[in-house]
């Protein structure tokens, strides 16, 4: 089982980022997806969710309206798309699966949010 993030990087308050992540080893199509994050001195904390079959998602009170995740299971990938960033959005961000295997995490994607 392989997660693969990308598309982070630097950009101003206010702005807009989309992530990827690229998910091998599995049937992708029947397991929930999700997105984490972990900022410096702080614990990963859970960000959104997608279901499998009907692609229903959730999201942390803190991206409700702002982030939107979406899923292609032709491609195996995930998306995070975030809008209006703050600075607090600051984090390497992760994706996973919903299991209760104890999967490996990816490396993640490093999302910083600055003027």
């Amino acid at each position: 089982v392989q997660f693969v993030e990308s598309g982070g990087g630097l950009v101003q308050p206010g702005g807009s980022l989309r992530l990827s992540c690229a998910a091998s080893g599995f049937s992708f199509s029947n397991y929930a997806m999700t997105w984490h994050r972990q900022a410096p001195g702080k614990e990963r904390e859970l960000v959104a969710t997608i279901g499998s079959r009907f692609g229903v998602a959730n999201y942390a009170d803190s991206v409700k309206g702002r982030f939107t995740i979406s899923r292609d299971n032709a491609k195996n990938t995930v998306y995070l798309g975030m809008i209006s960033l703050k600075p607090e959005d600051t984090a390497v961000y992760y994706c996973h699966r919903v299991t209760s295997l104890k999967d490996a995490w990816g490396q993640g994607t490093q999302v910083t949010v600055s003027s």
